[in-house]
């Protein structure tokens, strides 16, 4: 009915009652599991995230239920293959993200001091898991260089798509808009926002086949740059 309105030219007033409000915070924690490295092990971390959260009219499949099960899923697929990187490779699921980045706020307070020893490079799945195409990638030269290389190896999975610049991702802008490497999940997502903060955002819109395809790169790609000879170049600003 308000499309046929439009359509034919007619002004629309909407009026909204909304009940919501501010409620007193509460406690609530990442959740983090991590494959330790065989040289490295809580130094040049490479994070694989997603968050848990999500907004209460649907169950948050799509966001960002698929990103965290790829994040966990990767690691513990690598285990089962019995892979281990020179470096550690940390999932991080964060928790409010939906209210304001508040997992990943207080996650860089926590590991501050550190930091730049700490991270090496930094993933994020927030803008769905359907059919991947390939990675996006925010970071300096040098370490655009080395990422372009590595995502041509996912030749095997129809996802050599590369694109930059971008922020990598909501949580891990807090490091990556300072000069941190960070990548996040490139899918045919055009029906994203059809689900997003949605009654219709429901395990319904989750693809099993595409999902195994979206770890399979993210645990071939977080693999890849935690095994590398070398860290990933930085440029870190305060």
């Amino acid at each position: 009915m308000l499309l046929r309105k439009y359509r034919r030219g007619e002004t629309m007033e909407i009026h909204l009652e909304m009940a919501d409000r501010p409620m007193e915070p509460v406690i609530s924690r990442n959740t983090i599991g991590e494959l330790i490295g065989t040289n490295y092990t809580n130094t040049s971390v490479v994070v694989v995230s997603g968050h848990l959260d999500s907004w209460d009219v649907g169950v948050g499949a799509m966001d960002d239920g698929g990103g965290a099960m790829i994040s966990w899923k990767a690691l513990t697929f690598l285990k089962a293959m019995g892979l281990r990187p020179r470096r550690t490779i940390r999932a991080i699921l964060w928790t409010g993200e939906e209210e304001g980045l508040y997992g990943g706020a207080a996650y860089k307070e926590a590991h501050k001091s550190q930091e730049e020893k700490e991270f090496n490079f930094f993933f994020e799945s927030d803008i769905g898991t359907f059919e991947p195409r390939g990675l996006d990638f925010v970071g300096n030269a040098d370490a655009e260089c080395v990422f372009r290389e590595i995502v041509k190896l996912m030749a095997p999975l129809n996802a050599t798509e590369f694109e930059t610049p971008t922020d990598g991702g909501p949580d891990i802008s807090h490091w990556t808009t300072r000069g941190f490497p960070g990548a996040s999940l490139l899918n045919k997502n055009e029906k994203y926002f059809w689900f997003h903060h949605s009654a219709g955002d429901t395990m319904a819109v989750e693809d099993p086949k595409n999902l195994d395809k979206c770890v399979a790169l993210w645990a071939a790609a977080a693999y890849v740059v935690a095994d590398l000879s070398i860290s990933m170049p930085k440029d870190v600003m305060p």
